[in-house]
């Protein structure tokens, strides 16, 4: 809001930091609140925290090496093992690195070969992997 910076923050605080700008820095290590440090002798700054953080470390597709990837290609690879949880094309995307007209055009293969099911929540449409595809999976697997 101009030149004020405003959070969320249950404490009402009002700082002037007199000219000597605001470093924000975002950070995985906080979960709800910003940290401020705002003393005298020291850079102003404020850690806030970072969205989806609950993903960070989450798998990001095929393992390398994949035998299923050699069968119907990385990308597709990827996804079948990203849809044993519930997700949309914006959250595929990310978690691939893909764009998400590449994964759309990937989710509508899979889909039209039986191995994705759809379901449509509130604005979003949810894919996940269908019977056939675990089986597929589980045999990539060796299992």
């Amino acid at each position: 809001l101009g030149d004020r910076v405003v959070s969320d923050d249950p404490f009402e605080r009002d700082f002037d930091l007199r000219g000597r700008g605001l470093a924000l820095n975002p950070t995985v290590f906080t979960e709800r609140r910003v940290l401020w440090n705002l003393l005298e002798d020291s850079l102003p700054a404020a850690a806030y925290p970072v969205r989806a953080v609950g993903t960070l470390w989450e798998a990001t597709g095929a393992p390398p090496g994949d035998p299923l990837a050699r069968v119907v290609g990385p990308g597709r690879a990827a996804l079948l093992h990203l849809l044993d949880t519930p997700s949309t094309t914006t959250d595929l995307a990310r978690l691939t690195g893909m764009s998400a007209g590449n994964v759309s055009q990937h989710l509508a293969a899979l889909h039209a070969a039986g191995l994705t099911s759809r379901t449509r929540q509130g604005r979003h449409v949810l894919y996940r992997n269908t019977d056939a595809a675990r089986v597929l999976l589980r045999a990539s697997q060796g299992g």
